[in-house]
């Protein structure tokens, strides 16, 4: 299950469940912005593609809540 975590971890925008967020296989996660202008859709973490994140249906997110750990890390292109 994926952990939707709570923040994008380039300018640590804050990503609700819902948000237009992008994800790679390893669940580093940015908002659209940054995925789009910063790293053209690559993660700059293990360079694997950024897609848009599903959407947890809101009967399972009562369930399976999000992460509250926010996930930031230092990229060239965030400074």
């Amino acid at each position: 299950m994926l952990e939707l975590r709570p923040n994008c971890e380039c300018c640590d925008r804050d990503l609700p469940p819902d948000a237009e967020a992008r994800i790679c296989t390893f669940e580093c996660t940015f908002c659209a912005d940054c995925a789009e202008r910063r790293f053209a859709g690559v993660c700059p973490n293990c360079g694997g593609e950024l897609v848009k994140r599903p959407v947890r249906p809101a009967a399972k997110l009562a369930q399976y809540p999000a992460s509250t750990q926010r996930v930031s890390k230092a990229h060239k292109a965030c400074a």
